[in-house]
């Protein structure tokens, strides 16, 4: 019988050693809305282009979506883009780390990015989580066992979700669907996971991150 109970999260590893200055803290984080700490802007770059940087229309409202066994909301665009970044926020939760209040943004309003990709978010296409634990410009704030967790959710997409762990600038918080509008592969993964889903034993927090896939 599957074992579909919940894990609980690993702490985070520190990535910022004592020696950091607190000017130098200072520069890397910021606070934003809700005390959820980013990693700051060099200057004040806004986002003017009417697309996102993954090709999505940028959109001014989004839709609320619950994450399953989470307990939390998210904002985010509607049908296939909520259904694939939902499935992602909840095999996170399950096997990556639990997410609690606070730390999961998904679309809004505000253009000022401090990396292309975070554009994504204004199209609701993106979804961060734990983005203060994990801020833009800082690697390696996962454990061994949370990066395989991470690698096989990107497995299972196949291509349609990009991680921001991958960027020349990371940031481990960032998920983003990584195809343009139409795409089929965006359309069948959407239907796979609606279908599993709904079948008892598969699905989010039915999966072990260790087996081998294929």
């Amino acid at each position: 019988m599957t074992n579909t109970s919940r894990p609980h999260g690993l702490p985070r590893r520190h990535v910022l050693t004592t020696g950091l200055g607190v000017a130098g803290a200072a520069a890397l984080w910021s606070t934003g809305t809700g005390g959820t700490a980013h990693a700051a802007p060099a200057d004040d770059s806004r986002w003017r282009d009417e697309n996102s940087a993954n090709g999505w229309p940028v959109v001014d409202e989004a839709d609320s979506h619950r994450i399953q066994g989470s307990g939390l909301d998210v904002t985010l665009l509607s049908g296939d883009v909520s259904t694939v970044l939902l499935h992602v926020a909840r095999r996170f939760h399950y096997e990556v780390h639990e997410l609690r209040r606070n730390e999961v943004l998904g679309h809004h309003t505000d253009r000022v990015v401090a990396q292309p990709y975070e554009s994504n978010h204004l199209s609701g296409t993106a979804i961060a989580l734990r983005p203060g634990a994990y801020p833009a410009g800082v690697r390696g704030g996962l454990f061994p066992q949370q990066l395989a967790a991470v690698r096989h959710i990107l497995a299972e997409c196949d291509g349609v979700v990009r991680w921001g762990g991958d960027e020349t600038v990371p940031k481990e918080s960032h998920f983003q669907v990584d195809v343009r509008p139409g795409d089929a592969r965006l359309t069948r993964l959407a239907r796979i996971i609606r279908r599993d889903t709904a079948t008892p034993g598969r699905g989010a927090g039915a999966i072990n991150q260790l087996v081998p896939i294929g």
